[in-house]
């Protein structure tokens, strides 16, 4: 063997050696010790890696804990009459549509007895996943998974086929209880304290993949209280166990044995799995759950208001700091909020004496006040905070709480907007309620401050830094006005499709346009 051959091989070993040994580190069972490690450098000080001198490991094994939970998940088919509002494909997606690329773990509906991915046709069905909570046959799953059913059919572990009944839906939280009748009692598992998981830690997912039942996969959690945009009380693990459509109300567990989430949906931009996921958090299930099984339906409550984020622009331009709370773009008329008399930008800092940071802590806050029962609310007014107490109303079933996204922030040179007057008929086109005055933006110039700060053709600006703008012309005199200030900004108070929302523009030192 040449020289250059023997050092070739020399190098091809002491690779194959390295992965050997970064697979047996990486894959520790549970349990097991892993090699110990130097107490962490000062910085700027080189590290090296410690030797191992103990044998290595093998790669964790999770066969134990899957044949302890394994009989209490259930796979689940619907049945519909035409196609299901939820279908994967389709533009609807959880309580408010996840926004691409998430989805939720829905399979393509099929025609009754025909192949998968077969044309769509009026009477067809879906798979999807549960689990049993307890020994009399409750199940839990995703509303997403029996919405629209005409019939649900559980199949259990053995084989068994029973016919389930929705005990209740809860569409803003995407979470159903079934009830199916045996005549034993039903292997079940307890659901866990979410509240204690954190990321790193193992977790396995069980599921009906594809309507392949009882699969597993495992990963780590990845992060909790996860906001993904696909309703106010978004709250879910993310995980990077493998799941795909089918797995929808599958549980995922620990390594006691306990469910800790329910697999709900994915990110996918290509329509498959790429390792994320995301779970319902079981303290959200185990509260939501019991509300189901008691009244078949959930209580929240509501105080009637439309709420955005503080981001750093639009906190500049309305001179108040950075996550100071929620901002309210709106106030519903007759209201629980209205009525204590809460306005369009004030800002809600607290609930009850609970610091409030944004619409989503805002969204859950209030609704855990039962209705019917007072609330305190810190508000800052004016520059001020004031305390306001109110009676909390019930939400409605056809409103999806106290939180909407603004849009983003802004930067830029100059404001570029054409404006018109608001005409009866552009009034009746945008949806602008009787009673409301504003100036239309006729065009948005490209590559400007109100471009880059989301403004669109069809927005109505109703008032600019506090000062109400029935005509365009009030618009420029409110917004040059804005732009002689030593750090100009401006908040633009403005409805769009009907709903209202602040906007935050940047602006040039004096000077604004119209």
């Amino acid at each position: 063997m040449t020289p250059t051959r023997t050092r070739l091989a020399s190098h091809r070993a002491a690779l194959a050696a390295a992965l050997l040994a970064g697979t047996a580190l990486a894959g520790l069972a549970p349990g097991f010790t892993a090699p110990a490690f130097a107490a962490p450098a000062e910085p700027g000080t080189a590290v090296n890696a410690p030797a191992v001198t103990q044998p290595a490991k093998p790669l964790a094994d999770f066969s134990g804990l899957v044949a302890q939970v394994k009989p209490a998940v259930v796979s689940i088919t619907t049945r519909f009459k035409a196609t299901p509002a939820a279908l994967e494909g389709a533009p609807q997606f959880g309580p408010q549509g996840l926004p691409f690329p998430f989805s939720q773990m829905f399979p393509q509906m099929q025609p009754h007895g025909g192949p998968r991915g077969g044309e769509q046709q009026p009477g067809g069905e879906a798979r999807g996943s549960g689990f049993i909570i307890d020994a009399e046959g409750t199940i839990v799953t995703n509303n997403h998974v029996v919405k629209d059913a005409t019939k649900v059919t559980v199949t259990l572990d053995d084989g068994t086929e029973l016919q389930a009944k929705v005990i209740g839906r809860d569409s803003r939280t995407d979470i159903a209880v079934l009830k199916v009748t045996a005549n034993r009692k039903l292997p079940f598992i307890e659901l866990g304290q979410s509240r204690d998981v954190r990321p790193g830690e193992w977790v396995v997912a069980m599921g009906n993949p594809f309507g392949l039942g009882g699969s597993v996969t495992a990963g780590i959690v990845s992060a909790v209280s996860r906001d993904i945009g696909s309703g106010p009380y978004d709250q879910f693990i993310q995980i990077d166990a493998p799941i795909n459509h089918g797995n929808s109300g599958g549980p995922l567990f620990t390594q006691d044995g306990k469910v800790i989430g329910m697999n709900t949906a994915i990110y996918s931009p290509s329509g498959g799995s790429v390792g994320i996921g995301f779970a319902i958090p079981s303290d959200q299930i185990r509260l939501i759950s019991a509300q189901l099984q008691k009244d078949g339906q959930v209580t929240r409550g509501y105080i009637g208001v439309e709420a955005q984020v503080l981001t750093g622009a639009t906190a500049k331009a309305l001179r108040v700091p950075e996550n100071a709370g929620a901002l309210l773009a709106g106030v519903r008329p007759n209201g629980p909020a209205a009525e204590a008399g809460l306005e369009p930008g004030d800002i809600i800092q607290a609930v009850n004496g609970q610091k409030i940071a944004n619409p989503k802590e805002l969204a859950l806050n209030i609704a855990a006040v039962p209705p019917g029962k007072p609330a305190k609310l810190d508000v800052l007014h004016d520059g001020k905070v004031k305390e306001v107490t109110l009676k909390v109303g019930q939400l409605p079933d056809d409103r999806v709480a106290e939180s909407d996204r603004g849009p983003g922030d802004a930067s830029g040179p100059k404001i570029g907007l054409q404006l018109a007057p608001l005409s009866p008929e552009l009034r009746g086109q945008l949806d602008v309620p009787d009673g409301a005055k504003g100036a239309v933006v006729r065009g948005v110039e490209p590559g400007s401050a109100a471009q880059q700060a989301g403004l669109r053709p069809g927005d109505v600006i109703l008032s600019v830094g506090g000062q109400k703008t029935p005509a365009p012309e009030d618009v420029v005199k409110a917004v040059r006005a804005a732009a002689t200030a030593k750090d100009p900004a401006v908040a633009l108070r403005i409805l769009r499709n009907g709903n209202p929302a602040f906007v935050a523009v940047a602006l040039e030192r004096a000077e604004a346009e119209g």
